[in-house]
């Protein structure tokens, strides 16, 4: 089973992107997936996208188009608010598992 790699990203590094990541971990891993997760500040992308090689980033904080262009992004948003959190997951996981094929 591939181990899907999960970049999460907030303002400061700190607190949005842990929170994201734990749900996002907990969440995917419900789903049946093999998740990985980093968390890291928007000014750390750039660099920490070729070292890391995420299949996805989910970002609570604004990130510009330009941001790591080859990577699928989703907003975090609802890991937070806890609305929509199935839904967002759901979306993640669906987009994931195209990743297997």
């Amino acid at each position: 089973m591939k181990t899907f790699r999960v970049l999460t990203v907030c303002g400061t590094g700190i607190a949005t992107s842990t929170v994201a990541a734990e749900k996002c971990k907990e969440m995917l891993t419900s789903r049946g997936l093999k998740i990985e997760v980093i968390e890291c500040k928007a000014t750390e992308v750039e660099s920490k996208v070729p070292v890391f090689q995420p299949d996805v980033i989910v970002h609570t904080t604004i990130l510009g188009q330009k941001v790591a262009e080859n990577v699928k992004k989703f907003r975090g948003l609802a890991f937070l608010t806890g609305i929509g959190m199935d839904k967002l997951a759901d979306e993640i996981a669906d987009y994931l598992k195209t990743l297997e094929k």
